[in-house]
C-alpha cells in the first residue's frame, strides 16, 4: 500500500516534526514525539489510501513543496522550495513552540485503469473529479478528528493535541495541502470539517 519512497517521506517528516516540537519542550522526550507524530502522519495518509481504493483510485504522497509565487504562471522559482520540511522549522519557531505548523505533505490521486468501465461505461468519467480529491483529503482530517478524541478519553493529552494540531494545519485551504483540496472539492465539507477541527482546536488549548 505504501512505496518505499513513501515511507522515506513518511518517517523524514516525522523526524522534523519529532524534533521541532521537542526543542520547544524537551529534547528527552524526543522518542515519545516522534512515534506520535509518526502514528498521527500514517493514520492519516492510511484513511486517504482506503477512501481512494473505495473510489477505484490510487494516491501518491508526497513532500509539499512551493514552486509558484504570484498569480501569473511565469511567477515561479527556478527551484521549488521543500515548504513541508523548513516551515515547521520557521513557524513553529515564531510562535515559539505554541502551534508548531505540521502540514509537510500532499497527494496526487489517479483513477485506476478500470475505474471508468466499472463505474462510468467505457471510457466516461475516468478523471478523478476535485470532489472525488476532497473526499480523500476530508477522510484524512476526519480519522485525525477521530484519534483526537480516542487519545483524549483513554488519557493521552499529547497524542491528542497533536492529532488536532495535524487536522488543524491540514485544514488551511493553501496551496497543495489538503485543505485545499476539501475547499474546491466541497465547500460544505470543508465548512463542517473546519468548524469540527476548530472546536477541537478550543479543547485542545484549554482543555487538553
Amino acid at each position: 500500500m505504501l512505496s518505499s519512497k513513501e515511507i522515506t517521506w513518511i518517517i523524514t517528516i516525522s523526524l522534523v516534526l519529532a524534533f521541532t516540537i521537542s526543542l520547544m519542550k524537551s529534547l528527552e522526550h524526543f522518542l515519545y514525539i516522534l512515534a506520535i507524530v509518526f502514528l498521527v502522519i500514517l493514520v492519516n495518509i492510511l484513511a486517504k489510501k482506503i477512501t481512494s481504493f473505495v473510489l477505484d483510485s490510487e494516491i501518491e504522497i508526497k513532500l509539499w513543496e512551493i514552486k509558484r509565487w504570484g498569480v501569473k504562471p511565469h511567477y515561479h522559482l527556478k527551484k521549488s522550495f521543500p515548504a513541508g520540511i523548513f516551515l515547521p522549522l520557521i513557524i513553529t519557531g515564531l510562535s515559539f513552540g505554541l502551534l508548531p505548523w505540521m502540514a509537510c505533505l500532499v497527494f496526487e490521486t489517479k483513477g485506476k485503469v478500470y475505474r471508468a468501465a466499472k463505474r462510468w461505461g467505457l471510457y466516461k468519467f475516468s478523471e478523478m473529479t476535485e470532489y472525488h480529491i476532497g473526499l480523500i483529503a476530508g477522510w484524512g482530517v476526519l480519522a485525525n478528528l477521530f484519534l483526537a478524541v480516542m487519545g483524549y478519553l483513554a488519557g493521552f493529552p499529547e497524542f491528542a493535541r497533536l492529532n488536532v494540531y495535524f487536522a488543524f494545519f491540514n485544514i488551511i485551504p493553501l496551496s497543495n495541502l489538503d485543505g485545499n483540496k476539501i475547499f474546491f472539492g466541497s465547500l460544505i465539507f470543508w465548512s463542517f470539517l473546519a468548524i469540527l477541527t476548530l472546536i477541537a482546536l478550543g479543547y485542545a488549548f484549554f482543555l487538553v
